[in-house]
């Protein structure tokens, strides 16, 4: 099992629980205890939890934000994920070339788009069916497999390189300041910094309860994001708290 995979589900036992143990988090993970006492000081390192003797409990105010299942991610602060989307969607052009990374919020966009002359990149199994039906719109799926417990495709993208995307609509666990763009899901980070790469402009499309959250893995700095949509549930004090580290908030109002 990968060291990212580990610290996962240590993460999601200590959200459970509130303590873990070496002992019996060895016998899980069927890892040494040496193996589970380096992890739990790579996460404590993070900030996310507390080693104690023979074992860890969470960090307070650590931060942390555990996503639920896939299926349950799309009912969740609906509205703020509606009110995101129509305002992305005013940036969006005819003609353009945009990529809508995987995302309860990025499908509320798709949900959203006319059918007319535009180019979508997607590894999003629900975006890929929702865009399908319109036959002005080239759709750019990358060849792959589904993960069985993701509703994206994986595979080998370096070809995303040679893509010249106007338009990236991007999807994050955590907007941190000191960490940055995160998640926890370790097959995803390859494709988002591709498209990065591959991207003119960066939107990050994220509810207000990303913000101060950290994930497990960073993919991007906040200084790589042209500008974070987000919602008018974002308290005034912490969009400020960004606006003076120079990153450009779009809040989109009540619809």
């Amino acid at each position: 099992m990968l060291a990212v995979s580990r610290q996962r589900l240590i993460m999601e036992k200590l959200q459970e629980d509130g303590a873990v143990k070496v002992s019996e988090l060895s016998e899980l993970l069927q890892v040494s205890e040496k193996t589970i006492r380096e992890d739990l000081e790579k996460l404590e390192k993070k900030g996310l939890l507390k080693r104690i003797h023979g074992g860890a409990v969470l960090a307070e105010n650590n931060g942390v934000h555990l996503p639920p299942p896939p299926a349950a991610q799309a009912s969740i602060r609906f509205h703020e994920k509606e009110a995101i989307a129509e305002k992305a969607v005013t940036y969006i052009q005819e003609g353009d070339i945009i990529a809508l990374d995987g995302g309860s919020t990025t499908l509320r966009i798709a949900v959203r788009l006319r059918n007319e002359p535009l180019t979508v990149v997607t590894n999003d199994v629900m975006i890929i069916r929702e865009l399908a039906v319109h036959d002005r719109i080239r759709l750019v799926v990358p060849g792959g497999y589904r993960h069985r417990n993701l509703l994206t495709m994986q595979g080998n993208w370096d070809w995303l390189r040679k893509l010249n995307i106007h338009k990236l609509f991007l999807s994050a666990t955590g907007i941190h300041m000191e960490y940055g763009l995160t998640i926890f899901t370790e097959e995803h980070v390859a494709l988002k910094q591709l498209l990065l790469e591959s991207s003119k402009k960066v939107f990050c499309v994220a509810d207000h309860s990303k913000f101060d959250k950290g994930a497990l893995l960073t993919f991007a700095e906040l200084k790589q994001i042209d500008t974070i949509i987000t919602d008018y549930g974002l308290a005034p004090e912490i969009a400020e708290r960004y606006r003076k580290q120079g990153i450009q908030l779009d809040i989109a109002d009540p619809i």
